[in-house]
């Protein structure tokens, strides 16, 4: 029996790389009023051209954001994705206090211990260098860390970046 290797995972931030924020005017999908962002007017801000985007690419789409599974219930209908798994974080306040002294983001050091080793991309808007070298150092696979400008969301060059690491490791 032949082992068919799993696609690398896409780990995806929803606040800066599917909602851009900042101080400038951002277009808007959908009126604030629609029942679709009435419980949170930023959602008019998601784009619906990013799901067949990221669906297109070559891994497997993974929440990695605050919004947990409230991403499935309100952020991948707007996009037309379906259910994505979702990282749940861990609560442990004094690995999280130390790490942030050490200026390594909150979310690193779980996205590589749910990864396993498996390549990943993790796309956000809080990527610093700090937090690529942690993952070099310290996961076995091939891994991304693409930070994305909270003013302006994923952008086409993101996604060429991402398309073409993601192709060169499949």
């Amino acid at each position: 029996m032949t082992r068919v290797p799993r696609r690398p995972l896409l780990f995806l931030d929803v606040d800066g790389p599917l909602i851009p924020f900042g101080p400038r005017e951002h277009p808007t999908h959908r009126p604030p009023s629609s029942p679709e962002v009435a419980s949170n007017p930023l959602l008019a801000r998601v784009d619906p051209g990013h799901g067949p985007r990221l669906l297109a690419l070559p891994c497997e789409l993974v929440w990695a954001t605050t919004w947990m599974d409230d991403a499935n219930e309100c952020v991948a209908p707007l996009m037309g994705l379906p259910r994505l798994a979702v990282v749940t974080w861990p609560d442990d306040p004094g690995t999280e206090e130390r790490d942030q002294r050490r200026g390594l983001h909150w979310k690193t050091r779980a996205l590589v211990a749910w990864a396993a080793g498996r390549p990943f991309a993790w796309v956000d808007d809080e990527i610093t260098d700090r937090d690529r070298a942690w993952v070099a150092a310290r996961h076995p696979g091939p891994a991304l860390a693409h930070r994305v400008d909270p003013g302006q969301g994923i952008t086409d060059a993101d996604y060429r970046v991402l398309g073409e690491w993601l192709r060169a490791v499949v």
